[in-house]
């Protein structure tokens, strides 16, 4: 029981950070198992570096795209980070309209945020300002389509070596 209200705590401290931030922050709340920080595209520079700086949140475990076919606001970016200190960790999201796929980098504030960013890109299309060296790199560079998109047919439609009679179709 200890262990909830520690939690609770922190989660409630985080809060009261994003409470800073009325302009750029728009959802804070428990999504699963963590604090999930909603936030525009904006702002999101400015409230990651407030959580790495104010809040020590100094360790980026994980930065991906999300697609979300048909919404408003299509593509998405999520960070998970983590205070190793307290041992706490948060998700923060954003997202954005297909036709502005433009979030700025993280790299001034997380040097491991390099690759995944670039992995990101290569993904989802989604660009980073100001990132050093945005490139692929697990695809060929003049890959025409991002294959974590939900709209990324699952099998090639060229093929013609398969028959489809051995799947049921």
């Amino acid at each position: 029981m200890p262990a909830t209200n520690v939690r609770t705590d922190r989660d409630q401290l985080v809060q009261e950070h994003m409470a800073r931030f009325p302009d750029h922050v728009h959802q804070v709340g428990p999504e699963g198992d963590l604090l999930c920080v909603h936030v525009h595209k904006a702002g999101l520079h400015e409230v990651l570096r407030h959580l790495r700086d104010e809040l020590g949140f100094t360790f980026l475990t994980t930065l991906c795209g999300m697609h979300f076919p048909g919404e408003e606001k299509e593509l998405g970016i999520v960070y998970h980070l983590h205070n190793m200190r307290a041992g706490h960790r948060i998700r923060v999201k954003s997202r954005t309209t297909l036709a502005d796929a433009v979030f700025p980098t993280v790299t001034d504030l997380w040097a491991t945020a390099n690759w995944m960013e670039r992995e990101t890109w290569d993904f989802f299309g989604l660009k980073f300002t100001g990132h050093p060296n945005l490139k692929r790199i697990l695809n060929m560079e003049d890959f025409p389509a991002f294959p974590l998109r939900k709209d990324y047919p699952l099998e090639d439609p060229t093929r013609r070596d398969k028959d489809d009679t051995f799947f049921g179709r």
